[in-house]
């Protein structure tokens, strides 16, 4: 809120703005400031304190504009920003905290750039606080996933390699439409014309991607995140089929995208996908909903579940006096 922004984050926010938008005047500053235009004036003064070069003109198409050729702070983040950006980091990279780590050297380099009110604040931060990392969370290569961005930005069809969690590996062309995070782990949404179908693949997984020369243009109501949670739990190895009994609106709250598409049937519903891993599939998905259930198919999925089942009840065997 403007009114918990001390004097210098005003300042710097009003730099923002200039640098934004050359030729606002004191009445536009003050409006995006939240004051009065006496104090939006009292701020460009603090930056020409400082030493940045603010122009000020009158007359219909004046203004307060940055003097040409003015050298900016390399970084200039008020305290909300640069303590937000060291928790969103922590939160998405735990390790950051180190300073071996890539992205916590990083983070390091924007930390010590900061204004140093800013910046102390912003390092007790991050040396003191501690974050559990996230057991499902799986960090791409950077420039295989740059490699990907800049398709998606160029429009540009791509020859990948990809390995599956159960270690087959096979090159497809695809149309990158998308690059989606979700939950830590990084997605490809894209068109296989391997599969002639929509597919979403772990961006961890690619092992390789090539440029053609094709170009392609995507769906025009394209909404990539709801694409891909419809399209998680497709086009994998093993087929996967179960039926439960109880209706529909009571299981779909424990039913994960990537397990596949819950439908009606009946007096219950049914869930179908597929899947690469049936083991982590039967053990760490279908183990946590709490209603019966019966597996149709496929068979890798009906053997992972017997292989559960079968611990389970080893588990209860009475034990010897």
């Amino acid at each position: 809120m403007p009114s918990e922004l001390s004097p210098t984050a005003r300042a710097l926010r009003a730099l923002e703005i200039l640098r934004a938008r050359p030729g606002t005047t004191a009445g536009q500053l003050a409006e995006r400031l939240g004051v009065t235009e006496r104090a939006a004036r009292r701020y460009v003064g603090i930056l020409r304190e400082a030493g940045i070069q603010v122009e000020s003109a009158r007359g219909p198409h004046g203004g307060y504009r940055l003097r040409r050729g003015t050298r900016l702070p390399p970084i200039v983040f008020t305290q909300a920003e640069a303590l937000g950006l060291v928790m969103a980091v922590l939160d998405g990279q735990p390790e950051a905290t180190d300073a071996d780590d890539p992205v916590g050297a990083a983070l390091g380099k924007v930390i010590q750039a900061l204004p140093e009110n800013v910046g102390r604040q912003a390092a007790a931060l991050r040396e003191h606080a501690k974050a559990a990392p996230d057991r499902y969370s799986a960090r791409p290569d950077p420039a295989t996933t740059s490699a990907l961005v800049a398709a998606v930005a160029a429009r540009r069809r791509v020859l990948i390699t990809y390995r599956s969690e159960s270690g087959n590996a096979w090159q497809a062309e695809v149309d990158p439409w998308a690059v989606v995070v979700r939950h830590g782990r990084w997605y490809l949404l894209c068109r296989s014309h391997r599969a002639d179908a929509i597919r979403t693949y772990r961006v961890d997984r690619v092992r390789a991607v090539g440029q053609t020369a094709h170009e392609f243009e995507p769906p025009g109501d394209l909404d990539p995140v709801a694409a891909l949670e419809e399209n998680l739990g497709t086009g994998w190895e093993f087929p996967t089929r179960v039926v439960f009994d109880a209706p529909l609106a009571e299981v779909a709250p424990w039913i994960r995208p990537p397990m596949g598409r819950l439908r009606p049937s009946g007096d219950g519903c049914v869930l179908v996908g597929s899947t690469s891993n049936p083991a982590m599939y039967a053990q760490e998905w279908l183990s946590t909903v709490p209603f019966a259930f019966r597996v149709q198919g496929g068979d890798e999925l009906r053997a992972a579940v017997a292989e559960v089942a079968s611990r389970f009840a080893a588990a209860l065997t009475p034990q010897d006096s």
